[in-house]
């Protein structure tokens, strides 16, 4: 898939099917970008659970974050990262390694990594990079 644009029925078609989704790299600080998109999905409905595992056991936005994705007691159905793009591959490794894997794996801004892109669609995983939630869902009017 060309990642350089995406359909808006692409994004819509993710964003209203997936219901739980794991944000990798969420921060406690409210004045980081993963605190406001994190409050923003919660906002909107979805279920939100953080990972990152310097947080692991405390909560963020009342929700009980997680060290990794492993540790997650239930299926998600999308995995937003908020690491460094060279960050994703390992991301992907870790996601296609669960014995339920989530259907997207979705990158934002910035977060952008076309090798590992490749390897979540060979395993049947949607692909977002480059591309907010948080804006996406007002953008299109969901």
């Amino acid at each position: 898939m060309n990642h350089d644009s995406y359909s808006p029925d692409y994004i819509r078609g993710i964003l209203q099917s997936v219901k739980v989704i794991a944000l990798v790299g969420a921060s406690p600080n409210a004045d980081r970008p993963s605190n406001h998109v994190m409050a923003f999905l919660l906002s909107r409905g979805y279920r939100v659970i953080p990972v990152n595992p310097g947080q692991a056991g405390k909560t963020i936005h009342a929700q009980t974050v997680y060290a990794r994705l492993a540790d997650i007691p239930e299926t998600v159905d999308m995995v937003d990262v908020f690491r460094a793009a060279d960050a994703l591959p390992g991301v992907v490794d870790e996601a296609l390694a669960l014995s339920h894997r989530p259907k997207v794996i979705w990158g934002q801004l910035d977060v952008r990594h076309d090798g590992a892109a490749a390897t979540a669609e060979a395993a049947g995983l949607q692909v977002v990079m480059n591309r907010c939630p948080a804006i996406e869902i007002p953008r299109l009017g969901l």
